[in-house]
């Protein structure tokens, strides 16, 4: 491996021991043993367990946003059906890892918000990133006639990130699709003004 597939293994070993057990009980000596590379590997790349941890998160984010692009910004779609793509994108993630993980970025959140001041600027950057994309997407639908025209698109990509982080987290202790479900249907009928 060269230099920069090793950092890259060590970030996705770590991002998925993250995902299933949370940053406070991943150690570095499991990411390592995981990822099977050595212990001074890790602290030639990364300063410290937060140095490391913020690097999950750019990365996270980074490979998130170049899918969120991709899916609102398929102009051959109706922003409408970019929207149900999205959705659905989420719930096959969740089904898939059988209701373990949820959204990384969410439960790093949840986790680490109230405990450290650099991590919460990055994570609140990262969301206002997603929700700066959904906004873009709600104004291009009202615009296209697609959705009531009285719809604010900021307040509604707002409430969007917020429901459906809180779906995904309902989605994990239910162990079933049903709050997300829920979700999409609210939001779409209430939100968006279609039936």
């Amino acid at each position: 491996m060269t230099s920069n597939d090793t950092r890259n293994h060590i970030i996705h070993t770590g991002a998925d021991l993250i995902g299933q057990k949370g940053f406070g009980a991943t150690g570095i000596n499991a990411v390592l043993t995981t990822a099977g590379v050595p212990k001074g590997s890790f602290y030639h790349y990364f300063s410290s367990k937060n140095d490391f941890g913020l690097a999950v998160i750019d990365t996270f984010a980074q490979e998130y946003d170049t899918k969120l692009d991709r899916i609102l910004n398929d102009s051959s779609r109706s922003c409408v059906d970019r929207l149900r793509d999205y959705f659905d994108s989420g719930r096959e993630t969740m089904t898939s890892g059988e209701f373990t993980r949820g959204c990384l970025i969410g439960n790093l959140g949840q986790e680490l918000a109230g405990q450290n001041e650099t991590f919460r600027k990055r994570l609140d950057t990262v969301f206002r990133g997603w929700e700066q994309r959904f906004e873009r997407c709600i104004e291009e639908a009202r615009q296209a006639g697609d959705v009531d025209e009285s719809v604010n698109p900021a307040d509604v990509a707002s409430f969007l990130l917020s429901g459906w982080e809180g779906a995904i987290l309902r989605a994990k202790v239910l162990k079933s699709t049903e709050p997300m479900d829920r979700f999409v249907r609210v939001f779409f009928h209430q939100c968006l003004g279609i039936r």
